[in-house]
């Protein structure tokens, strides 16, 4: 491995030395933060850090959901949060989509302004969830601008083909992005605005003092003026005080199925589960209410509980009656 102090004068100079900004973080909330830094510091150096050769958490592995609350999953909160914390942080997914979409192009995104469906199983939690629709509504106009976000649908089955599913509470402001495209369109808006991205360096750890971070690599020390760490639920392990925990979420894509009828996104068990379609394929995640102390964890393994939950759902209520096999975990 090359140490740092093995580089030349010109690499040393142009990467590693004057750092007024460096993030640590390459993914959705480290490139958002490092293009506001560009906004409000034009001439700045500022480099971004990646322990992976790819951005390595969320923001690659995530179901490319553009969604801020289902029914169901909004009800759970309010009975577990107070009101406050749930509505802020509905404002602020709202907010955040909204910044997403104006940055980048839809259809560099391929944005799919498709709604989403909250599924229930039982014909009793309409009369627990009926109720709330008024409150749910004038709640998200209240943020939004825009009335009647939720309504209720009950013909999934002729609609989509699922077995097993009551209803489904539809979300009109919800949609889906492409993941991938993302990325790319991200790292695009970085090199153009003068923003230098490293690969492969992780950080193990840092100190300060009064004028500068001096940041410990697996390549040696950096220096910079300021540090901003954006790894969300791997910062405890730099900022071990911090009260963020990691939830690992698990996701399976299926081969191609012809006449796919389930195209959307969909939401069901309080949000526990989520899957859409990507093209033909049925892109399915989720499950870790199974098992919260296993995935409360760094790793990114999967589980045999889990993904075997995954499957079934799939076979019995998703895709009933379908072949298919599973190509990506």
């Amino acid at each position: 491995m090359i140490q740092f102090k093995q580089l030349s004068f010109w690499e040393k100079v142009t990467l590693l030395e004057n750092i007024d900004f460096l993030i640590v973080g390459s993914g959705i909330v480290g490139s958002a933060c490092t293009l506001e830094l560009r906004r409000q510091h034009p001439d700045a150096k500022i480099i971004i850090l990646e322990r992976s050769y790819l951005p390595l958490g969320a923001s690659t592995k995530n179901a490319g959901f553009a969604c801020f609350g289902s029914v169901t999953e909004l009800l759970d909160d309010l009975e577990n949060s107070d009101e406050t914390t749930v509505w802020n942080t509905v404002q602020l997914r709202y907010e955040g989509l909204q910044r997403l979409l104006q940055r980048y192009n839809i259809a560099d995104l391929d944005y799919q302004n498709c709604g989403s469906y909250d599924l229930i199983t039982n014909k009793s939690d309409q009369d627990l969830y009926h109720p709330k629709l008024d409150y749910l509504n004038r709640k998200i106009e209240s943020i939004t601008g825009l009335k009647n976000c939720y309504s209720y649908e009950e013909d999934v089955h002729s609609a989509f083909g699922f077995n097993g599913f009551q209803g489904g509470y539809f979300n009109r402001l919800e949609g889906a992005i492409d993941t991938g495209k993302l990325l790319l369109a991200t790292q695009k808006d970085l090199a153009k605005n003068g923003i230098i991205t490293l690969f492969g360096i992780e950080v193990k750890n840092f100190q300060t003092d009064q004028n500068e971070v001096i940041i410990e690599t697996n390549y040696g020390e950096i220096k910079s003026k300021k540090l901003c760490i954006t790894v969300n639920g791997f910062a405890k392990k730099l900022l071990p005080n911090l009260e963020v925990e990691p939830a690992r979420a698990q996701v399976l894509v299926t081969s191609e199925i012809p006449d796919l009828r389930a195209k959307g996104t969909f939401h069901l068990d309080k949000g526990y589960y989520y899957f859409r379609n990507v093209g033909n394929r049925i892109l399915f995640g989720g499950g870790r209410n199974l098992d919260f102390k296993t995935e409360n964890t760094f790793d990114l393994n999967q589980t045999a509980l889990i993904q075997n939950k995954l499957e079934e759902l799939l076979s019995e209520n998703i895709l009933p009656g379908k072949s298919f096999s599973i190509d990506y975990r």
